[in-house]
């Protein structure tokens, strides 16, 4: 029996909230779930999908992504040629080109997707990956 029941959240925080509502709604259509709080302190949970959300944190005196324990987090898509359209269109900057790659797995053979990498509107590194076995 688990102590958990699935992933819920990740958290960003953020100096340019209109940039970020536009990237993570309008670019990629997430919804609002809730939202708390007044600027400049604003709080959101969006929701990507299938029970996951994003959690955005308005900081002003937030100055940039460090060195932390997150590397990136991942979306899971089924139109990903189309998303990295739609991020490129939208001017973010594409910091791995839609490719496929095989992932030579340890425990399960190996497992083919297709991924592309973008930096958020906040330094964040956002990984999409489009795959059938995970």
């Amino acid at each position: 029996m688990s102590a958990i029941s699935g992933f819920h959240h990740v958290c960003v925080k953020t100096r340019d909230w209109d940039a970020t509502m536009r990237f993570y709604q309008e670019v990629l259509g997430c919804t609002v779930k809730i939202a708390w709080r007044a600027a400049p302190q604003r709080a959101v949970m969006l929701d990507t999908g299938d029970g996951n959300y994003l959690e955005v944190f308005e900081d002003l005196a937030y100055s940039g992504p460090t060195n932390g324990a997150i590397y990136h987090f991942a979306f899971r898509t089924d139109q990903l040629d189309d998303t990295a359209a739609r991020v490129r269109a939208a001017g973010f900057k594409i910091t791995v080109e839609p490719r496929d790659v095989t992932i030579p797995t340890t425990n399960a053979g190996p497992v083919p997707v297709r991924i592309f990498f973008c930096e958020g509107p906040n330094g964040e590194s956002v990984e999409f990956l489009q795959n059938t076995l995970t």
